[in-house]
Order: structure tokens, then sequence, then C-alpha cells
């Protein structure tokens, strides 16, 4: 069966998308750290990062740069924070956020009660700083 993060990039549950190409998406989470906490999930369902080919960690991390640098204008925030974790899917995926503090990195501080309209301003507002 598909991972979420799969059915989420090929339109099968909802998702608000900030980023698409033939080999990464990336969309924001439910649960952010930050406002503006986006995924970067390579469309290639491979479990740990490690795994990944060369290329495609490249290219990940380079889509990871781009979101960095947009979360970061974004919210007006001193660093764009990155993690990979990988025990909550298992597809391979990066966190990037913007961060204002290393509480910011504390994922036992997610908030997974965000009202879908500030969702989607932080969808709106990731893009325009893209």
């Amino acid at each position: 069966m598909a991972t979420i993060f799969t059915q989420i990039i090929n339109g099968d549950l909802p998702g608000r998308i900030v980023w698409s190409d033939d080999r990464v998406a990336a969309f924001l989470t439910i649960a952010p750290l930050t406002a503006g906490h986006t995924l970067v999930v390579p469309r290639e369902e491979i479990d740990d990062w490690t795994q990944l080919p060369a290329d495609l960690l490249g290219h990940v991390m380079a889509v990871s740069h781009r979101i960095g640098a947009a979360v970061k204008k974004a919210y007006s925030a001193p660093r764009a924070g990155l993690v990979i974790a990988g025990f909550e899917v298992p597809h391979a995926h990066v966190h990037v956020f913007p961060a204002w503090e290393m509480a910011d990195f504390d994922f036992g501080r997610v908030d997974p009660d965000v009202p879908a309209s500030r969702l989607d301003d932080d969808l709106k507002r990731v893009q325009a700083a893209l």
C-alpha cells in the first residue's frame, strides 16, 4: 500500500503542496513545529534517507534549501530549521521550517490542531516567497 505521503503527492489525500517536480514534492505538514513547516519528500518510496541514491538525495536537499530560504523570508525568521528524523512515516522526508530558537526543533511541541484557515494562509505565504 502506498504511504500517506505518496497518497498526498498523487492527490488521493488532500495536501497543501508548495513545490512539485518529477522527483520531489513539498507540502505543509498538518502538525507543524512552527508556521510554514514543510515536508520535502521524494516521489520514490524509500524508507531511510541514507538509502536514497546520491543524485536524488542531492535534489531533495536542493529543494529543501530553496524551501528553507522561502520560509525564512515568509516569516522573517533568522534561521530555517532542517531535520531528517524518519520515524513517523516509512517514506524518506525532510522537515523544513522557520526557526527563532532551539526550542523550535522540539517535536514534542508540534501543534496537531492548526485551523485549516491558518494552513491555507501558510500555503500562500510560502508559495509567495518561492
